[in-house]
């Protein structure tokens, strides 16, 4: 089939996984089950979603290093993108939907809460890396390209503080929803670990070649992030 020949299974499963979260919510909206609290609740799973994105785009490296795997390294960009598709709706969920695009208030409200104040930060961090991901723009700005981009390794932990911050709970008792943003910082701290380039090193003489199937090329392939 045409369609297999022109996506890999990597390909597919990214582009499933990444309109999931859409999905289902448009399902439950149609059949009545969403929640009792709907713009609460759509601010979470967008927002949730949009880190783990980035989250898994982060993850693309170090599977590279490990498995001697090429192909995540071209998804990078993909799942960088969709990372910011769904922070943007969180965004605009945010000022239209629950705050009616009243600005002053808006503002107010960023400014009390230091939680949102952050989580505007990451947005606006993320729109020159969005915007700059394309090809035409790696060869404009060249090696300040990828100087650009490292500022992902700013961004996902500043998004991880974000989410825990907006959540009730004590960090010290584990108590409340505190969990699973936890979960989210002890991963990233794991990725973050696995770039350090002594680790990246150590991990990369390890003879773990073909745990997984090669890639169609063997050659370095293009990248589109850092």
């Amino acid at each position: 089939m045409k369609f297999f020949t022109r996506y890999t299974p990597l390909q597919i499963a990214i582009h499933i996984y990444a309109w999931s979260a859409l999905v289902w919510i448009i399902i439950q909206m149609l059949t009545g089950t969403f929640s009792i609290n709907p713009i609460q609740e759509l601010e979470q799973r967008t927002g949730r979603h949009a880190i783990t994105l980035l989250m898994l785009s982060l993850l693309c490296t170090p599977v590279n290093t490990i498995f001697k795997w090429t192909e995540p390294l071209k998804r990078r960009r993909t799942l960088g993108l969709y990372a910011f598709l769904y922070a943007t709706i969180h965004v605009i969920i945010f000022v239209d939907l629950d705050y009616g695009l009243a600005w002053s208030q808006i503002a107010q409200t960023v400014l009390q809460k230091p939680y949102i104040l952050v989580g505007v930060i990451v947005f606006l961090m993320l729109m020159p890396l969005a915007f700059t991901s394309f090809d035409i723009w790696k060869v404009r700005l060249g090696k300040n390209w990828k100087r650009l981009h490292r500022i992902v390794y700013l961004i996902a932990p500043l998004a991880v503080l974000h989410y825990a911050w907006s959540k009730k709970g004590d960090l010290f008792s584990l108590s409340g929803d505190i969990v699973r943003p936890l979960i989210y910082g002890l991963i990233l701290a794991i990725f973050l670990i696995l770039r350090i380039p002594a680790v990246r090193r150590a991990i990369a003489s390890i003879p773990t070649r073909s745990l997984l199937p090669p890639s169609k090329k063997e050659a370095q392939p293009k990248v589109d992030a850092p």
